[in-house]
């Protein structure tokens, strides 16, 4: 379905330029000769394939294709210096970070990798507008990386039209340089790229389509086999995908959504037809800005009629436009 064929408001606040230090990521470093094959019979992206200055979005899932992990990956020279193979580097959010690692070392078999979550080597910085332009001017297009000294530079999605980066830098390095962004607006700004992280409320709900993975980057149909990778195929290439992700405003002043709570549409009073997937406060300068979210819902639901959180008489949804197009529509 065309997001522009949805009925829709469009957000007027803008995102300003900052550095904000991310709290909620964690980062597993892979190591080993068989590094890249293992992970490329995990994930549902092409690891085999990714450049040295590039990154890519992946989902770890389950058998039956449905999303346990998401991941920002990208490559370092290895830290040991016998290795020939570079190092692989997976930025996930830090709740599902341990029970990832755990499914995800129990595969590793006879291969030569090695797993470990070395989360409390590193800080992460969000970086948005100008302030990417002081430290890594080149990564400026999704999905570039810059490799600078011991700090890696990833270009993500935009939100609202600014650009903006993930800085992962070695604890004792400094803080990249540029006015501090609150972790509320950086948290809008996730919401607003309509790119959804897996975390624990979600973790194996959805098949990537449900979240539009394969339309940001986050699935590659011709690669070899991974976990999941049968339904995964089958839900894009023989049959009409019945649930999509979708950035909505919810006008709530008195309750606040979170993750998992459902959303109806007044067809059906008793039915749920999505959920929130994630969900941020709008940065306004009084409580009228409610919140915006992302949620994953079944598509008949975005053509005409009523969204409401919670129940029938909840609080008012409204969908925005898609910040990218949906691949059946490219």
């Amino acid at each position: 379905m065309n997001p522009s064929s949805i009925k829709h408001t469009q957000s007027s606040a803008e995102l300003p330029s900052g550095v904000v230090k991310l709290e909620h990521l964690g980062i597993i470093r892979v190591t080993g000769a068989d590094a890249a094959s293992f992970l490329q019979g995990q994930l549902t992206n092409d690891v085999a394939l990714l450049g040295m200055n590039e990154s890519r979005l992946a989902a770890f899932c389950s058998a039956k294709g449905r999303m346990q992990a998401s991941f920002i990956i990208y490559k370092r020279p290895a830290l040991d210096t016998t290795q020939t193979t570079p190092d692989i580097y997976m930025v996930c959010s830090r709740d599902i970070l341990a029970p990832t690692l755990k499914r995800l070392s129990m595969f590793v078999m006879r291969a030569k990798a090695k797993l470990t979550d070395v989360t409390a080597e590193f800080n992460f910085f969000g970086l948005t507008g100008n302030t990417i332009n002081l430290i890594a001017a080149q990564a400026i297009n999704t999905p570039a990386t810059v490799i600078f000294n011991a700090s890696t530079a990833i270009a993500l999605h935009p939100a609202l039209g600014q650009t903006r980066a993930l800085c992962v830098t070695p604890v004792g390095d400094a803080a990249p340089v540029g006015e501090t962004l609150s972790a509320e607006i950086w948290n809008w700004s996730e919401v607003h790229t309509g790119i959804a992280t897996i975390t624990a409320p979600i973790v194996e709900a959805y098949v990537p389509q449900m979240l539009n993975y394969e339309s940001v980057g986050g699935v590659n149909f011709k690669k070899g086999c991974y976990p999941g990778q049968e339904v995964v195929a089958r839900s894009q290439f023989r049959g009409t995908l019945k649930r999509r992700a979708y950035v909505v405003q919810i006008d709530s002043t008195d309750t606040q959504p979170v993750v998992g709570h459902e959303v109806f549409h007044d067809l059906d009073a008793e039915q749920a037809c999505g959920m929130v997937v994630q969900v941020a406060k709008n940065p306004a300068t009084d409580s009228s800005g409610g919140y915006s979210a992302i949620v994953s819902m079944q598509v008949s639901a975005t053509v005409g009629g009523k969204l409401t959180l919670g129940s029938a008489s909840g609080a008012d949804i409204t969908l925005l436009p898609l910040p990218y197009p949906l691949l059946e529509d490219i």
